[in-house]
């Protein structure tokens, strides 16, 4: 694949890799120099700051606990988890 810089330094990413990386009007890119290359990077950090804050949990739970619920026993939990040693 192809592109071409214009007169101001634009240039147009293929639609191909726009889709495949799910980019949009007004995804922030990273731009790093590599000898030779430039690499961009879909900045993920911008999307993680966007949904900070949206999320809320059930009253009395943590996101330990949801998490936990996801992946299962964490390194280092105890065992059995608290909430099983009471039942």
């Amino acid at each position: 694949m192809d592109a071409t810089v214009a007169e101001r330094g634009q240039i147009t990413l293929p639609k191909a890799v726009r889709d495949a990386l799910g980019l949009v009007k007004g995804t922030r890119l990273k731009v790093e120099l590599d000898g030779g290359r430039i690499i961009l990077r879909k900045d993920v950090g911008d999307a993680l700051a966007r949904a900070r804050g949206r999320i809320r949990l059930p009253p009395g739970r943590s996101s330990d606990d949801i998490m936990r619920e996801l992946r299962g026993r964490a390194p280092g939990d105890p065992y059995p988890p608290p909430d099983d040693a009471a039942r």
